[in-house]
């Protein structure tokens, strides 16, 4: 079968690839054209855009790229219309994902939404769009059930699958292999994960290295975006020397006695690692008055919005400032904190499904596909 994939961003490229996988798997004759990233691409993907030109954080910047999304929805229809794939199959990216939902319904196509856009946050009324338009959604969190089950609209929950990518004690690097790789001393580590876009990059990693020279005896380490080239990180950082690994984020995490985490998926990433961390958030002041007015949730960490409750720090917006990083970060340290949290990581994990999420939904499309 032919498969066209669109994923907006790092975690989409990588739940992605690992779909693709699975898909392969149990269709030998599979081919894949994708919006993605390298993950994508080396699973056999043929890469029509990356996700570094399609990330847009936040209302104003949104507004201020409309020219451009709107070229990028135009190209995308004259794709699909040209290479007409048996299904399309969207992964979060709501904004763009949701327009192409509708221009393919409308042309045949059939629709598979994984990973669902968080519309129990703010815009339940999409949900018309995704009945009208989605013939099968995999949700991967286990309160989306519930949520759509309320408007009569069935769903899979397949699971999460960054379990299938971080199982809980996960092995990683020996510590000493890990500080000898990238020529880092033997102190204590906290881990900065600033985001993967350029634009989130700058503003929280220039706020994460503030907090450095409060901790002496500690390094601490970026974990590099696989997209963002190292001389970027360097125009952030400056002069401090603080270092930037890649492709190694979840060894920095297994290897970090704490972490400072921009608000996404990498506040799950960090926690099923089993590191204590501080979510951190600050955007452009337009886009976040806006946000607040619109989205109904308690949390922005997918952590605490699972656990139902505080399990970590939201530093968000004015919150976010150096001496409440410095004391959060200090109040992590303290061994008896650590170990309250990463018990608590170990009750998330459990309520995320186990792995295999990627498996059971190549699985399940594969027989929707079948089936008509």
């Amino acid at each position: 079968m032919n498969y066209y994939i669109i994923a907006g961003e790092a975690s989409g490229d990588l739940h992605g690839s690992n779909l693709m996988h699975a898909l392969k798997e149990r269709d030998s004759e599979a081919s894949f054209r994708c919006w993605g990233g390298d993950l994508m691409q080396q699973a056999g993907g043929e890469l029509v855009k990356h996700y570094r030109d399609l990330a847009f954080m936040g209302f104003w910047e949104v507004i201020v790229n409309l020219k451009t999304i709107f070229a990028n929805l135009r190209f995308c229809e004259k794709d699909l219309r040209t290479t007409k794939p048996d299904v399309l199959i969207l992964i979060d990216y709501p904004g763009f994902n949701l327009r192409m939902a509708e221009f393919a319904k409308r042309n045949g196509i059939r629709v598979f939404y994984y990973i669902s856009p968080q519309l129990w946050a703010w815009k339940s009324s999409r949900v018309k769009t995704i009945q009208q338009c989605v013939e099968r959604m995999f949700v991967i969190l286990p309160f989306e059930q519930d949520f759509y089950n309320k408007y009569d609209y069935p769903v899979d929950f397949v699971g999460h699958p960054l379990l299938d990518v971080i199982s809980p004690g996960k092995e990683i690097s020996a510590r000493s292999k890990f500080l000898q790789k990238n020529n880092l001393p033997n102190k204590p580590v906290v881990a900065l994960l600033p985001g993967s876009r350029k634009q989130e990059i700058r503003i929280m990693l220039q706020k994460m290295v503030e907090v450095a020279p409060s901790f002496p005896e500690y390094q601490f380490v970026v974990a590099g975006a696989p997209s963002i080239e190292p001389d970027f990180y360097a125009s952030v950082i400056g002069e401090k020397s603080i270092p930037v690994v890649f492709k190694q984020t979840y060894d920095l995490l297994g290897h970090a006695e704490a972490s400072l985490v921009t608000s996404g998926t990498a506040t799950l990433e960090a926690a099923l690692v089993g590191t204590p961390e501080v979510v951190c958030y600050h955007g452009n002041a337009l886009s976040f008055f806006i946000a607040r007015q619109i989205v109904h949730v308690p949390f922005i960490s997918l952590v605490n919005l699972i656990m139902e409750r505080e399990v970590v720090k939201e530093l968000i917006q004015h919150l976010l400032t150096k001496e409440s990083l410095v004391a959060e970060l200090k109040r992590l340290l303290d061994p008896g904190i650590r170990e309250k949290m990463k018990k608590e990581f170990g009750e998330l994990a459990l309520k995320l499904g186990g792995s295999g999420a990627s498996d059971r939904t190549a699985a399940l499309m594969i027989q929707y596909l079948m089936d008509k």
